[in-house]
């Protein structure tokens, strides 16, 4: 069916009709891209059958990657990119009077994920199949995901996500594979043939029912697998429960991505999310894998298992609770198997958000998982005290079960023979700092897998004016091997392509310039500096600085009437955790901010505020491309490696940065020259925490600056939020400014100068923008998979 156009042309045609039930000329984009969906679906099933075949057939190892978030964005045009057929298609959609533009905005997000860990697993499906590795997702049907975002006065309001208000053609439900996954309950022992046997009874049963989705790899048959589990009530349900509360409680599993955790209902709730994926991931795993082997004593020869930062942790105990209680294996057998399955990747250096669960919620919803988790805990301190004998600090802090809590990074690491970090920096500070404990205690299995991304969507599919300058310049090899786009860096002072360039990133802005004037009514300056901000919303990323950084720009103009800086027009998009009071004041600070600057007669031509809301991949493929200065300003040290910053990057963005995450090594590649470093070193904030001596009320009383913008949140100055901004104004005075905005405010104010400074000298500036784009193959997220194959998973291509 897409042999050819006039072939293509006919089958749509055809498809369209039998699906939508209706004519061709009566027809809807919704049923239009339902139609070309699935098409794309059926086309790719017969490899997706070749493929699994082939793995059973070859006895090759595969990995299963479980994660609780895969934040997928769109899928049909990144298919038919992956299947070679976008130009055919989108010629042949034409001749018939559809734009294939308008069919891919009747696609929802995936609500399965929201922020980098999501769209990082996501970029490693992409990877595998690309690589023609057997690679396979693993997570949660999520009915709603996080929420939809909207902004009510300046503040956020959230509503249900419904992505699947029309279904999702790209998945098959299998219901002849569901899971039971119990809960509660209680576990009695039997002794059987002189072998204790366990038995958790009493339980309360779900079933996790599988949705498959196919992942494509670019110019390749090969397709992976992405499984989804939804939660449906069981055929017995308990006798003592209400049926309708029993499969409210059910279906709740698989309905909102993270739950709202302030109670306990919402971390019992979040709690089961984690159970509920490994559970059935693992015996869907453990299923197939005994339909070609008789025993499992070579599991871990055959199958990686990688967990994607803490949230599958319980893989461990419950692997070990397959092996024992159901394969009837010893403990140390099992356990030499189940740490040679399974890796780890660590996603955070904030030591507030490594997972700790009370006892007094895990123990009774996992009684048998808790044993396993205890005995686990039991034998590491012992082993911990054969090494360092009478010291007890150590072994409390390195403990899995401590205080009263199951810390779920340190079981990750007891668990596993494999714990990475995402950037060098990352990884050094979890070596020395963070966990450097058990470093020293298992030094072989740290090691650093700095992130990467996928080309193929953000850069061929989210820019393709973009790939076709590179490809006139350098041939097409880039495609297949990214890091030849280092070729580019011969062509950085020469005028012809930075002109080239330049009318490409001119008109990618003028496309998000129109989508800002449809959907706010505002008109931006499409020659002004594009400064973007797009990622989650927290305190370390520090989006108030940004913020901070505006008002003073204000306050200038107001004060100096011949002080006129470039114009500049100010991107953010963020979504802020429903509980998370902070991030929510600095949202609303946002638009309070521009509902002054952008109608002052005074700054109104040459300062503009914009807040792009429903953050997602699909928005962020629209923005990433127009953007010229790529704000990845987080405290340095606290972020873990970023991914937003290679995006921009490999689309011609100008990084305007801290020394945090993933900045290092794009500082490394491109020189400092080709960058805007400013602020703290990491080195610089830690010796602080540890040791003190920041006073933020010293930068207060001695920076004029810093003192009227501060001053500003609370004094009135934003007539429609008198009492809002309190709690931002606290969190810089009365909590000392822990993520340290106003000791780097004015590094930060001079770097903008700096920017400006540049940006106005045109052939500086591309030449910087080409060089970002050369060097941004070595974040292609092939070459990050590459080295998971390689160092930790010790899987191969499939020929």
């Amino acid at each position: 069916m897409f042999h050819s156009k006039d072939e293509f042309k006919a089958s749509f045609s055809q498809r369209l009709e039998q699906t939508a039930g209706v004519s061709f000329a009566n027809s809807t984009k919704q049923h239009q891209y339902q139609a070309l969906g699935m098409m794309v679906r059926e086309f790719v099933s017969t490899n997706w059958i070749v493929s699994n075949e082939e793995i059973r057939q070859s006895g090759q190892k595969e990995v299963y990657y479980l994660s609780i978030e895969f934040l997928l964005g769109r899928l049909l045009v990144s298919s038919l990119v992956n299947l070679g057929v976008k130009d055919m298609v989108e010629s042949g959609l034409q001749e018939l009077g559809i734009d294939l533009s308008e069919l891919e905005e009747a696609e929802a997000d995936a609500g399965l994920g929201n922020g980098g860990l999501g769209r990082l697993a996501a970029c490693f499906l992409d990877s595998m199949a690309s690589l023609k590795l057997s690679g396979h997702g693993h997570g949660i049907r999520y009915k709603h995901g996080l929420f939809e975002q909207k902004i009510i006065d300046g503040y956020q309001v959230e509503l249900p996500e419904q992505w699947l208000r029309n279904g999702n053609v790209w998945e098959v439900r299998k219901p002849d594979l569901a899971i039971e996954v119990p809960f509660w309950g209680d576990v009695q022992w039997i002794e059987k043939n002189g072998k204790l046997t366990f038995v958790h009874e009493h339980a309360e049963t779900v079933l996790a029912v599988p949705f498959d989705m196919p992942v494509l790899g670019y110019d390749t048959t090969r397709v992976n697998t992405l499984r989804l589990w939804g939660a449906e009530p069981a055929k017995h349900y308990p006798p003592h429960k209400d049926f309708m509360q029993y499969k409210r409680d059910t279906e709740q599993i698989s309905e909102f991505l993270y739950p709202n955790d302030m109670s306990n209902d919402g971390k019992i709730l979040r709690l089961k999310q984690q159970y509920f994926l490994v559970r059935s991931s693992l015996k869907s795993i453990i299923n197939d894998y005994k339909e070609n082997h008789s025993d499992l004593y070579d599991f871990h020869e055959h199958v990686a298992i990688h967990i994607n930062d803490t949230h599958p942790a319980i893989a461990i105990p419950e692997l070990m609770r397959i092996f024992i209680d159901e394969e009837g294996m010893k403990w140390d057998q099992a356990w030499t198997i189940v740490t040679n399955t399974i890796s780890y990747t660590n996603h955070t250096i904030l030591s507030e958000a490594m997972e700790k669960w009370s006892i007094d919620l895990f123990k009774p919803l996992f009684p048998r998982i808790y044993m396993i988790v205890e005995e686990i805990n039991e034998r590491f301190c012992k082993e911990l005290w054969r090494e360092y004998p009478g010291d007890w600090d150590r072994i409390e802090q390195m403990a899995i079960i401590a205080h009263g809590f199951v810390k779920m990074a340190h079981l990750s690491i007891v668990g596993s023979h494999s714990v990475n970090g995402v950037a060098k920096l990352h990884t050094e500070i979890l070596k020395k700092r963070e966990m450097k404990n058990f470093h020293e205690f298992y030094p072989e299995r740290f090691s650093n897998k700095t992130n990467g991304i996928t080309h193929r969507r953000w850069l061929l599919q989210a820019n393709p004016e973009l790939t076709s300058s590179i490809s006139k310049a350098i041939g097409t090899n880039w495609i297949a091997e990214p890091q030849q786009l280092a070729e580019l860096e011969k062509f950085a002072n020469d005028s012809s392509f930075q002109l080239e360039i330049d009318e490409m990133k001119q008109k990618k802005k003028r496309e998000l310039a129109k989508i800002i004037f449809d959907r706010d009514f505002l008109a931006v300056d499409e020659h002004s500096i594009f400064d973007v901000q797009i990622k989650r919303l927290h305190a370390y990323k520090r989006q108030l600085l940004n913020v901070l950084h505006i008002m003073h720009l204000y306050n200038r103009m107001k004060e100096d009437s011949s002080f006129r800086p470039h114009p500049r027009t100010f991107i953010f998009g963020a979504k802020a955790a429903p509980g998370y009071e902070y991030a929510k004041k600095v949202i609303k600070l946002i638009h309070s901010v521009a509902n002054i600057v952008n109608y002052d007669p005074i700054s109104k031509d040459t300062l503009r505020v914009v807040f792009l809301d429903n953050y997602r991949v699909s928005l962020a493929e629209k923005i990433i491309p127009a953007t010229n200065v790529s704000e990845q300003i987080s405290t340095a040290s606290k972020e873990a490696s970023g991914t937003g910053n290679m995006k921009f990057m490999m689309n011609g963005a100008v990084t305007l940065g801290t020394l945090d995450g993933a900045n290092v090594e794009i500082g490394d590649l491109v020189g400092p020259e080709n960058l805007f470093i400013f602020g703290l070193k990491a080195e610089e904030i830690m010796h602080f925490e540890k040791y003190g001596g920041y006073h933020s009320h010293d930068y207060y009383h001695n920076d004029r600056r810093i003192k009227q913008v501060v001053d500003q949140l609370t004094s009135g100055f934003f007539r429609d939020s008198y009492y809002d901004f309190e709690t931002l104004s606290d969190s810089l005075l009365m909590e000392n400014d822990q993520y340290f905005l106003l000791k780097d405010f004015s590094a930060y104010a001079d770097a903008q100068d700096q920017v400006a400074a540049a940006y106005a000298d045109r052939k500086r500036w591309l030449n910087m923008s080409i060089h970002n784009i050369a060097h941004s193959g070595f974040f292609s997220s092939d070459r990050t998979v590459s080295e998971y194959a390689k160092d930790i998973w010790n899987v191969h291509p499939l020929s």
